[in-house]
């Protein structure tokens, strides 16, 4: 995108890693992958995710429809899809002919197909990963255009090639793809996926690559210009999930999907309500919100000030913020004084003078630099930082004060929040024993309350004594005009099956089977 992502890799894991794929085909004539699990150990957890993506903001989307189910018809078909740590779902795919094999994860935050070359000899991840190899390949036709890709976590480069995909049965014939010649990386490293097949809209892609999604509806390999995803969360099953292309399987959800519509394309952007604690408003994303459904990142952003407020809510720890603990003390009674005297508030933080602008930037831009380690401590620097933690406080001040408490428990409850505030890696530890006190947390979407209960929105990495509890929720902060922006990852995908409708400019959310 194009604010950088912060999430921290070391936060997206899982108890869980996958083994060798096994390959079955059930009677009902669809193709499906059997998986096998082994226990997540700490090194593993640096690869456990790959970040939304920097430098592709120009566009984003967000689809569903309604549509009827395809299941077991020769225009639908269904990749498994192997469960990383339950942070990530990756499938087969095969590049050429004869086909060569690769596991890519299948990211609806990005639009461009990458695997390793053959011709990658620097980079020390190519080694650990298969390798297309364009002189094995009948159908390969040269292209040699160059191309680089920003991950937040990472970053490859290389050049365009063409050549047929396979995904289940389907042949895409002529496909463009990228050939990574350099992953310098850790997370392509220490990553159990080859690369990633992007199934966003081509407005992001890369080079303006036809994205392989586009192709199977152009080609008319699928009936239906919908495809559909479905994450196994159950720890105690082998099965890591399907992706369905061409329609849906209704033994994947239940009850009725609700379809909102994509606001722009380029990502699976739509908007999205109100963000509730424990059925109680965080007041935030009261006037709404924009989100995008994303299978390529592993928790679920949103704004640092209501991240905070959740991680306080749930008892994750973050990292002390000093200057949002400054304002509360310093200017935290004048700011009460002002929104009980009716203050627009987005103008608040100008008028006590913590902010040089009037109120027309987002409250959240800027907050980055709150939690940020390496923050410049010029005047213009400090002064941005105050500026954000001031804007915070504002947002949680005001939401406190329409529940009529007393002047000390909101400042207390707001010196909290700021010890609320993420660590710079976006990472927030929670007390393993303390689910069943935990309060859940909802998302308002197309008039519907989706609900996260704690067992769904903590990750467990690890077993007995040694097992550590990470908060599923990270900070993230885009400014205007493309933010505030939620990303719900697999944390919220894992737990409600989502159709993406490419015909309809929808995106659908039901309860997970």
């Amino acid at each position: 995108m194009g604010t950088k992502f912060r999430a921290s890799l070391v936060t997206l894991l899982l108890s869980f890693l996958l083994s060798p794929t096994v390959f079955s085909a059930s009677n009902d004539g669809l193709i499906r992958v059997g998986l096998k699990k082994r226990k997540l150990d700490h090194v593993d957890r640096l690869a456990g995710h790959i970040d939304t993506k920097e430098g592709e903001l120009s566009g984003a989307s967000v689809r569903n429809y309604r549509l009827h189910d395809n299941v077991g018809g020769s225009d639908t078909d269904i990749i498994a899809l192997k469960n990383y740590m339950d942070a990530q779902y990756f499938g087969e795919i095969g590049i050429g002919t004869p086909p060569q094999k690769f596991t890519v994860i299948f990211d609806t935050g990005s639009s461009n197909l990458w695997v390793p070359s053959a011709k990658c000899y620097f980079s020390v991840a190519c080694l650990f990963h298969s390798k297309y190899k364009s002189g094995h390949s009948s159908t390969y036709k040269k292209n040699g255009k160059s191309a680089a890709i920003h991950y937040g976590t990472g970053a490859i480069s290389g050049f365009f090639s063409q050549d047929h995909v396979k995904l289940g049965d389907l042949v895409v014939k002529e496909q463009d793809f990228i050939e990574a010649t350099r992953e310098p990386s850790i997370t392509f490293l220490a990553a159990k996926f080859d690369g990633i097949l992007g199934l966003g809209f081509q407005e992001i892609s890369v080079g303006n690559a036809v994205p392989v999604w586009y192709s199977m509806v152009n080609q008319g390999l699928v009936k239906e210009p919908v495809f559909s995803f479905w994450f196994n969360r159950n720890a105690e099953e082998e099965e890591g999930g399907e992706i369905v292309f061409g329609g849906v399987d209704s033994n994947h959800y239940k009850g009725e999907h609700t379809y909102v519509p994509v606001t722009e394309k380029g990502y699976w952007q739509f908007d999205m309500g109100d963000v509730l604690i424990g059925g109680a408003t965080t007041g935030f994303c009261a006037g709404g919100c924009s989100a995008i459904a994303d299978s390529g990142t592993s928790l679920l952003a949103g704004p640092t000030t209501v991240i905070a407020q959740i991680n306080h809510a749930i008892g994750a720890s973050g990292v002390l913020s000093q200057e949002c603990k400054t304002v509360v003390s310093q200017y935290g009674k004048t700011i009460l004084d002002m929104l009980v005297a009716e203050a627009k508030p987005q103008k608040i933080c100008s008028q006590i003078g913590l902010c040089s602008f009037d109120g027309t930037r987002d409250v959240s831009m800027g907050i980055e630099s709150v939690v940020d380690k390496n923050t410049d401590k010029s005047s213009s620097g400090l002064h941005d930082t105050v500026c954000s933690a001031c804007e915070m406080a504002v947002v949680w001040m005001q939401n406190q004060l329409r529940q009529n408490l007393t002047e000390d428990r909101i400042l207390n409850y707001v010196n909290e929040l700021c010890e609320r505030i993420p660590s710079p890696m976006g990472e927030s530890a929670v007390d393993c024993s303390s689910l069943a006190s935990m309060p859940r947390v909802s998302f308002t979407i197309g008039g519907k309350v989706f609900e996260l209960s704690p067992e769904q929105y903590v990750l467990q990495v690890g077993e007995g004594v040694a097992a550590q509890c990470i908060s599923g929720f990270m900070a993230l902060d885009v400014p205007p005009p493309r933010g505030p922006l939620w990303i719900l990852g697999d944390v919220f995908m894992g737990h409600y099956h989502t159709v993406f409708d490419f015909g309809n400019m929808t995106v659908g959310f039901a309860e997970a089977a």
